[in-house]
């Protein structure tokens, strides 16, 4: 993509426009205030896109981090908040020097799809209280929170502040079905804040004060004697900012034509943004898809655009913030809950589902986790689950055949010598992994063999061997050999030697290894032969020694 910087320019300034309520309203809904959004979107955004990977990236406040981030307020307070920030962007710059970005490729798309349909579920019912007019009720988590606003709304209605969220919300889904192009979030909150103004909506309360500007970098908020029981919930954002962020870049590069984002580079900037937010009282960010996807359709082209973007809302702060003061908290609210209905893509939730029912249970069981767990708690729900039906389906892979051996039996014979060795010879032929997941059914196949002398096992075409299926195969060579069943074996790969030799295996198949099948079915007869199962075999006359005369 050629550069333009008055196209970036332009990107900038649109994608500001569309993220200056986003970051307001993700401010208010984390619980620390919608000057933590802006200063967000500001700091973060800015060293995200001079040091990220990707050049489109923008970054900023979300709904899935907000997801996240009300629990922590609720248990530490915002202090605790700022903290965690801190301290994931530090696990993030350690997950970047480890180089794991490209371990987002491993991430099932059913489970990216259930947790994007589990955050926008959870985004829309955390606005209810909001949307509704009345007090954040006690509680961490949202399904319970909800709940009480709506029976507080039932009680006590405001239908002012309902009102008011519903129209932002529906001027903006209707307006980007009539004109895409269109910023009507922007629309919707202006339209909202002079209603209320003109009117004199006291039942629909403001935002409220803002800093006429950034706050001075401090770590008044750090307290030492609280970082250890901190740990698991900076994890926790660590693992989302990395995860959505990476996803974020992929949808970027997918939307353009010769963009490609550096995984590591990525998580190293949004480590980076992260250490700094908080010591400018900002909530954790992370890149954002839906303001991404904005300014690679507006025609960005470099990170230009990202920078534009915040230093227009870095202005704002700035400049504006008695007017921003102004904005109903319910128009905000409208604004994230159509957010959150547009999050959801129809098609690609009924294509997932109709795929395959491993995949719908994954992204059921993802969105069902996120809603009442957490966010990273579902996705390690999304990924065992994921990862334990796909081993069961390259375990069923494996198959263990019973093939005729006579195409390769060595030299020349009789009907009745075919005859006999059938009876005394079977030949298998195992295809795929013997691996854990399905190795315990190949035990159970193999040992059931009986009415036999000999098993010839044919391994050339396993694909892969791991420690427990060397010591099935082990085992199983040891029942069948109580049992006067020799076992031999052909095609065995390097590979498979080092496995078997590392749990022991090789030992009961020692001297009964062969390169070949035909070879194997030789050393198969010999030991029918050494054992008195078949005669041996008679010396044709021409190898009897003829007696010499005695001179």
């Amino acid at each position: 993509m050629a550069r333009d910087p008055r196209r970036d320019l332009l990107a900038g300034l649109t994608v500001a426009v569309v993220a200056l309520p986003l970051a307001l309203g993700f401010g208010v809904s984390s619980g620390l205030g919608a000057e933590a959004g802006l200063a967000t979107a500001v700091v973060a955004g800015t060293l995200a896109a001079l040091f990220g990977g990707s050049n489109l990236q923008v970054t900023g406040p979300t709904g899935a981090m907000t997801v996240v981030l009300v629990p922590i307020v609720a248990k530490y307070g915002p202090g605790g908040v700022l903290t965690v920030g801190l301290m994931a962007g530090v696990l993030l710059i350690g997950l970047a020097l480890l180089r794991a970005g490209r371990a987002m490729r491993f991430v099932p798309a059913p489970v990216v799809e259930g947790f994007t349909l589990g955050i926008a579920c959870v985004i829309g019912l955390q606005q209810v209280p909001g949307a509704l007019g009345v007090p954040k009720p006690d509680g961490d988590k949202v399904l319970v929170v909800t709940w009480r606003a709506v029976d507080e709304f039932v009680r006590t209605p405001n239908w002012t502040a309902a009102a008011l969220a519903a129209a932002v919300a529906a001027v903006m889904l209707l307006g980007a079905r009539w004109r895409p192009g269109v910023p009507f979030s922007i629309v919707g909150v202006v339209g909202a804040t002079v209603v209320a103004q003109a009117c004199h909506l006291t039942a629909a309360p403001p935002i409220g004060d803002l800093p006429s500007g950034l706050s001075a970098p401090s770590l008044g908020f750090l307290d030492l004697s609280v970082l250890g029981s901190l740990l698991a919930p900076a994890v926790a954002v660590a693992a989302l900012a990395a995860l959505e962020s990476l996803l974020s870049a992929t949808v970027a590069d997918g939307m353009t034509v010769g963009q490609r984002h550096d995984p590591d580079r990525e998580l190293f900037g949004q480590g980076i943004a992260n250490i700094a937010a908080p010591l400018f009282g900002g909530v954790p960010a992370t890149a954002a898809i839906a303001r991404t996807a904005v300014n690679v359709r507006t025609g960005a082209g470099s990170r230009l655009a990202a920078l534009t973007h915040a230093a227009v809302l870095a202005v704002i702060v700035f400049a504006a913030s008695p007017l921003v003061a102004k904005i109903p908290l319910a128009a905000l609210a409208g604004v994230l809950v159509a957010t959150a209905i547009r999050m959801i893509e129809v098609g690609s939730l009924r294509a997932m589902l109709g795929a395959t029912r491993s995949d719908a249970v994954v992204l059921v069981l993802t969105a069902l986790g996120t809603l009442a767990l957490d966010l990273v708690y579902a996705v390690v729900i999304g990924l065992v689950v994921a990862g334990a039906l796909a081993l069961r389906a390259v375990a069923r892979q494996t198959r263990m055949d019973q093939v005729d051996f006579r195409p390769d039996l060595p030299g020349e014979h009789s009907d009745e010598e075919h005859v006999l060795l059938a009876e005394h010879i079977v030949a298998y032929r195992v295809d795929g992994p013997l691996f854990f997941a399905g190795a315990h059914r190949f035990l159970l196949e193999l040992t059931e063999i009986s009415d036999v002398r000999v098993v010839i096992l044919r391994l050339s075409r396993v694909t892969t061997m791991d420690a427990t299926g060397a010591l099935v195969l082990k085992d199983a060579v040891q029942k069948l050999d109580r049992r006067g069943i020799a076992v031999l074996t052909s095609g065995l790969r390097p590979g498979q030697r080092r496995t078997l030799d590392s749990v022991g295996a090789l030992e009961p198949l020692h001297g009964r290894e062969y390169a070949t099948t035909p070879e194997a079915i030789a050393g198969a007869h010999a030991h029918l032969v050494a054992t008195g199962v078949l005669p041996a075999p008679r010396q044709s006359a021409s190898a009897v020694p003829v007696e010499q005369p005695t001179p």
